[in-house]
């Protein structure tokens, strides 16, 4: 049995703390998934073992995410289903050259491919114009985005509406933290939630714009974007699977003159992309 799936709980304690963290009675998800309550509580007990089948079904409906349900079919004495590569592995190759494609048509403006743990795994050039002020301190890899956006070293210094970006930044992790379970996830929020503030004014963000903005100080002017994040979809590895792609759009035109004078004018401004 893979180490990082061991589990000596077993299975019932497992399924039982994924259903209580997506808020579902025990009849629900046996409702969802074609059984009987009955059924669910001797699995949840250890008085029934479940069918491969039917662990498949639970875990679709409680949307458990690749790694945590190989532990579920570990623990419930099953092989586990998710492959885990590298991600500069031939078997990924595909992948990468997808990145890449993303990465360069999406360029003049910032691109960043992230793991489950919001660690920056790759960037465009336009990314890493955003981090060209920020400490090298924090640029130590794994460089991770939560530390670097909210960093009272970091990014912090440069967001105008510091305050709403950071709420938004917060709700994000804390929803990927509940959402996957992983401890690494849990500490990482008790760590960036307790950054101290800084001087950035609080009330420059509330405006009246249907997305949350980034509204930073960059190459002596001021810009404004807001993110996309994408996933790949119907992948059997987990390297994949915690893959998001976050991709940064210019707010308003000035934005936009900014990084393509910066990439185009002016290619000295910018930094490694490493």
């Amino acid at each position: 049995m893979p180490k990082e799936y061991a589990d000596e709980a077993g299975v019932g304690p497992l399924l039982r703390e994924w259903r209580q963290r997506r808020n579902l009675t025990q009849l629900a998800l046996a409702h969802l998934a074609n059984t009987s309550a009955r059924h669910v509580s001797f699995v949840e007990t250890g008085r029934s073992r479940p069918s491969r089948a039917l662990l498949s079904r639970l875990a679709d409906h409680l949307d458990i995410p690749a790694r945590q349900r190989n532990a579920l079919y570990v623990a419930a004495g099953y092989a586990p289903v998710f492959e885990r590569s590298r991600l500069d592995s031939p078997r990924l190759r595909l992948v990468n050259q997808t990145v890449e494609r993303l990465f360069e048509a999406h360029e003049p403006f910032p691109a960043l491919a992230l793991d489950a743990d919001e660690d920056i795994v790759s960037m465009n050039r336009a990314a890493a114009l955003l981090a060209r002020e920020v400490p090298a301190g924090l640029l130590k890899p794994p460089v991770n985005l939560m530390r670097v956006a909210l960093h009272p070293e970091g990014l912090a210094r440069q967001i105008v509406n510091l305050a709403e970006w950071r709420e938004h930044m917060l709700g994000r992790l804390y929803r990927q933290m509940v959402h996957s379970g992983l401890p690494s996830l849990r500490s990482l929020y008790q760590e960036v939630s307790a950054y101290a503030g800084t001087s950035a004014d609080a009330g420059a963000a509330a405006e009246n714009s249907v997305l949350t903005l980034l509204h930073m100080r960059l190459f002596d002017t001021e810009i404004r974007l807001f993110s996309t994040i994408t996933t790949f979809g119907a992948t059997t590895d987990i390297t994949v699977a915690e893959l998001s792609l976050e991709t940064f759009h210019p707010a308003d035109e000035h934005t936009a003159k900014v990084f393509r004078e910066a990439l185009e004018v002016r290619p000295d401004r910018v930094p490694s992309a490493g």
